[in-house]
């Protein structure tokens, strides 16, 4: 399977979803596509036809605004079909703006409050642990969400109670909804403060590189406690106009010329 072909098409997806619907979070959806694309096509057990699968691997996208991406690799991957792209955020829609575990197959917990999503993949892993039922929980969170003080709270527990069965990933591509997260309130130096709480840290230079995510993980998973990993992502990456909005990507239109323009971008790199 050749993942870097996959990630183009997962972001012509997300192209069309955030596109059709006229508005959308592009930028965080765009720079988590090879992590997700990694995780479910090289590292996950799940069955996609079996969604609630007991033993299963979770993941729990705690930066929840990044829907879009989730929607399509799920998608992709056969947990619905592909006609409700078109439907994102719209009225009586299986895929809403923020991830929603009573909508949509395949979502592990309802998130967006940023830093309760990561709280509660804490908390499962830990009854994972109980028991003992072999899975991975995986989670990934924001930079800027990381400015949250519960996200710290529930690192500490991790630590505490050694969840090596938990894989975090911070998408970190140094932008929040107001600017950047040096000038809003620096999280640096991040591995020194994920290790001062007592996790394995593995620092990803180019967090948008399929096989450096994919050796990451593959360490991650022989750990002996919690693991972060921290990917140095580019927001809105791979669509030229959502990646020079920087700031402005968070949320952003996109008009019918944009989406013609993105989409043959994408289409000339396959």
């Amino acid at each position: 399977m050749n993942l870097e072909s996959k990630c183009i098409q997962i972001r012509k997806d997300i192209l069309f979803e955030i596109g059709t619907l006229g508005v959308g979070h592009i930028g965080g959806s765009l720079s988590i596509v090879e992590l997700l694309v990694v995780l479910y096509n090289k590292h996950m057990n799940i069955e996609p036809k079996n969604p609630q699968l007991a033993g299963r691997d979770r993941l729990i996208v705690s930066k929840g605004h990044s829907g879009p991406a989730v929607y399509a690799v799920l998608c992709d991957m056969g947990y619905f079909p592909k006609s409700w792209l078109e439907t994102l955020n719209k009225p009586g829609t299986n895929l809403p703006s923020h991830c929603d575990m009573k909508r949509t197959p395949g979502i592990d917990m309802t998130t967006g409050s940023l830093g309760q999503g990561f709280s509660c993949a804490v908390g499962i892993a830990k009854a994972s642990k109980l028991k003992n039922d072999g899975a991975t929980i995986y989670t990934i969170i924001g930079d800027g969400e990381s400015q949250e003080g519960q996200i710290w709270e529930a690192a500490m527990f991790a630590s505490h109670h050694k969840l090596n069965n938990l894989i975090a990933f911070t998408d970190y591509n140094k932008l929040q909804l107001d600017g950047y997260i040096e000038d809003i309130c620096s999280i640096s130096p991040l591995d020194k403060k994920w290790e001062s709480f007592g996790w394995k840290v593995i620092n990803v230079k180019n967090g948008n590189c399929c096989k450096e995510i994919d050796e990451a993980i593959i360490e991650a998973k022989i750990a002996s406690k919690p693991t972060m990993i921290i990917l140095n992502t580019v927001k809105g990456y791979g669509i030229g106009f959502a990646e020079n909005a920087k700031t402005a990507n968070h949320s952003m239109t996109i008009t019918q010329e944009m989406f013609e323009e993105g989409l043959k971008e994408l289409e000339e790199k396959l």
